[in-house]
């Protein structure tokens, strides 16, 4: 069986959870890879058929998207031939992380494609929501990868066909200690503007994990670093607590390794306003921003914070036999 799997690209989160889920797939027929978007750090440890342009967003540097550099970068008629070039019609099953060229492509040509993402969850009606509506953010999530069947990974399991994440097995073979520094990933805020607020907690020491820095330096209290992915998930796993956006694998895995755990979510980003609803209601404090106005949140949350009880089990073969038993063609 040819086996199409499509990852989106944009960020680390999807690339992260297909470690674990592609290897697999290998064993259940010919896998090919597909990825597509701009913004991922991580190297993949297997080879990748279709590195596609597809339509993603570029990271601000004050806690947002960058609207303007999304739009330059989006190149639709690109994003168009993409589409009508893709041999979807070549694989017996196409399975999508929330990725829209193969997504659209299976919809022009009328072909099952099967959703397997965070985003599948977040939208569902027992899923938490956040007190405002994005309309336009829920449109865009309903819309931007379309698929036929869907299977989700959330914080919890809200629903049927809803499942706790994939934590991938380098995450879950690390040795978890507690070496007192805080590991921060925030792709949304600049270097200059982490160091000024974060100074600002003197107790803390920092780790910081930067998406606009390639060099590595300190000051004071506050480590700035490049991503690395072995680096970034050694330093979770020593520190006493972790700082991140309101995407899913960040958050997921620092609950898993039992870390006390604070999210500011991107603005004008749907996804993560309704992550941050979820890890809220789980009893994770969320803030909306870096702004001192919510400095007695965060040092509420250095002085006494504590971890969240989560139970996360290593369920992927089970849920991708579900997704061949009930898509796979049979003989």
């Amino acid at each position: 069986m040819r086996i199409l799997y499509a990852i989106q690209g944009t960020g680390n989160g999807h690339l992260s959870r297909s470690m674990d889920i592609v290897p697999l797939l290998q064993k259940m027929g010919d896998v090919d890879v597909l990825v597509s978007g701009t913004q991922g750090d991580l190297s993949l440890p297997f080879q990748v058929k279709y590195v596609l342009h597809g339509f993603g967003f570029v990271f601000g540097k004050k806690g947002g998207v960058d609207i303007w550099a999304s739009f330059m970068k989006s190149r639709l008629r690109k994003f168009i031939h993409e589409i009508n070039t893709l041999p979807i019609e070549d694989y017996d099953l196409v399975i999508n992380d929330f990725e829209p060229v193969s997504a659209w492509a299976c919809s022009l040509k009328n072909k099952p494609c099967i959703g397997l993402s965070h985003q599948a969850a977040v939208l569902v009606e027992k899923a938490p929501k956040p007190d405002e509506t994005d309309m336009m953010g829920k449109l865009i999530l309903k819309n931007y990868a379309p698929v036929t069947a869907q299977y989700g990974f959330h914080f919890a399991k809200f629903d049927t066909n809803i499942f706790t994440p994939v934590i991938r097995q380098q995450v879950r073979q690390q040795a978890i200690s507690n070496k007192g520094h805080y590991t921060v990933y925030l792709p949304a805020y600049d270097d200059k503007r982490l160091v000024k607020r974060l100074t600002e907690f003197p107790d803390v020491q920092w780790d910081v994990f930067s998406k606009h820095n390639k060099k590595t330096f300190k000051h004071k209290n506050v480590s700035i670093q490049p991503i690395d992915n072995e680096k970034f998930i050694k330093s979770m796993a020593e520190s006493a607590a972790v700082l991140c956006g309101g995407g899913f694998e960040t958050p997921a895995e620092a609950l898993f390794m039992k870390k006390k755990l604070l999210v500011i979510p991107m603005k004008t980003q749907y996804e993560q306003q309704l992550n941050a609803a979820a890890l809220k209601e789980m009893g994770v404090p969320v803030v909306k921003s870096l702004k001192p106005k919510h400095s007695e949140i965060i040092l509420d949350w250095i002085n006494n914070g504590k971890p969240i009880e989560v139970n996360y089990p290593d369920t992927t073969q089970k849920i991708l036999d579900m997704v061949f038993k009930n898509h796979a063609p049979q003989d």
